[in-house]
């Protein structure tokens, strides 16, 4: 990783062209080490990391002239504008880290299991599964 890290390091630029991911680890990685606040970040708009990076430039990779008009407008990009956006998108990577999102998962679930009690007047349901492997459903009253 440190090879990888030095590489974000010495790059201008970090280019994330996925046309479908969830949560691309490539730009949070190259915003974490992004110390000196330089470097400008393409996301395309099909990145899950593109609803919480929104100091990125954001491309549709579909769109050949827009992704390298924001390839020109990043390379352009005077200094100070380029320290903004990473200050900003160093500080969302770390208040957005892996224990807020588990914290916040375990947070929905419970509201899930609750909505589910509030819906049903005789409390949860229960899976049972019987000798032969049938599986049968049933609520207690």
């Amino acid at each position: 990783h440190k090879e990888v890290a030095a590489y974000y390091r010495a790059a201008d630029l970090c280019l994330v062209t996925s046309l479908h991911d969830g949560m691309n680890l490539v730009a949070k990685e190259f915003v974490a080490t992004r110390r000196d606040e330089r470097g400008v970040l393409i996301l395309s708009c099909f990145t899950g990391a593109a609803r919480e990076l929104r100091d990125a430039l954001q491309v549709n990779p579909y769109d050949i002239d827009q992704t390298a008009d924001a390839t020109r407008a990043a390379l352009e990009m005077p200094p100070e504008e380029k320290e903004i956006r990473m200050h900003r998108m160093r500080k969302t990577v770390r208040e957005h880290n892996v224990y807020r999102w588990a914290g916040n998962l375990i947070a929905e679930l419970c509201e899930v299991r609750l909505d589910d009690q509030a819906a049903s007047p005789a409390g949860l349901g229960r899976a049972l599964i019987s000798e032969g492997g049938v599986r049968d459903v049933t609520t207690e009253y």
